[in-house]
């Protein structure tokens, strides 16, 4: 590939030649401008010339046309630009070849600073779900702790009427209660038989029947509940043929339904119930 050197050599050679050429032009036109002398062979010869015939008188040279200077000589034209030769498009290869890696890795990088922000908007998803759930546990802890602080008011509240005036009602017997609820001897259309069924129809709807649990189950459930329904003891008395996970889930399912049924079955109402709860499939 020429260098810049070589074309300011090469321009410098053509300037002195063309110096001298012009040189030379002009040294040969003022050669060929100079007058020399006439000169003959032979002897002189002298003459003088008399009388009214004189020589005429010597006419002015003509001037001779000035020679046209020569043109300015234009100034040589730079040479065309040489075709890219093979370096100059390996460069070009190069440098595209840089300009995707770049680009590559642009979007690379975006890439990762968006997988980046999609997990820390899924870590705080993941936050505000558990700041919700112990929300919801200390909200559960503390309705817990209000039906507790109830239940203890209740309960002394009762000690307070059987200290003011003993309640002497004895329990029910279980017959009686069976009685009452299957409806035998004409006794169903009786209120006592509409409360137990209703009691039965609240403890059912709130009862967590575990797997275990087998068709014709009889529990005997005494029952403690202050005027209104609320109740404030409960226990899985015998009979009873449950296991002990179904008479827990029963205890449970009492105490979920409280307020027991109580607003139409004032005269039925007795505070510590005998109640036989039953399940048949």
């Amino acid at each position: 590939m020429e260098s810049l050197a070589d074309k300011a050599r090469a321009c410098a050679y053509a300037l002195i030649v063309h110096v001298l050429w012009v040189a030379l032009f002009f040294g040969g036109l003022l050669w060929t401008q100079r007058t020399r002398p006439l000169s003959l062979a032979g002897p002189v010869i002298e003459a003088e010339l008399v009388g009214l015939a004189a020589a005429p008188k010597p006419r002015p040279a003509r001037p001779k046309p000035a020679r046209p200077k020569p043109a300015a000589e234009e100034a040589p034209k730079p040479p065309p630009a040489p075709p890219p030769s093979e370096p100059q498009r390996e460069d070009r290869v190069e440098r595209e070849k840089v300009a995707e890696l770049a680009r590559a890795q642009a979007e690379a990088a975006e890439r990762a600073q968006e997988e980046r922000r999609r997990q820390e908007q899924a870590l705080l998803e993941k936050e505000q779900r558990e700041l919700k759930q112990l929300e919801e546990i200390r909200r559960q802890r503390e309705a817990a702790e209000r039906r507790l602080k109830l239940e203890k008011e209740k309960l002394a509240q009762l000690n307070d009427l059987k200290k003011a005036k003993p309640v002497t009602t004895p329990p029910q017997p279980v017959a009686e209660a069976e009685t009452a609820v299957s409806g035998t001897n004409g006794r169903e259309d009786s209120l006592q038989a509409q409360y137990f069924a209703a009691i039965q129809n609240a403890v059912t709807q709130n009862w967590l029947r575990p797997e275990s649990t087998q068709p014709g189950l009889r529990c005997m459930l005494h029952i403690v509940q202050i005027p209104g329904g609320d109740v404030i003891g409960v226990q899985v008395g015998n009979p009873c043929n449950a296991d002990p996970l179904t008479r827990n889930s029963i205890e449970q399912a009492v105490k979920r339904a409280s307020p027991l049924p109580y607003k139409g079955y004032e005269k039925a109402f007795t505070r510590d119930l005998n109640f036989n709860f039953t399940y048949d499939g």
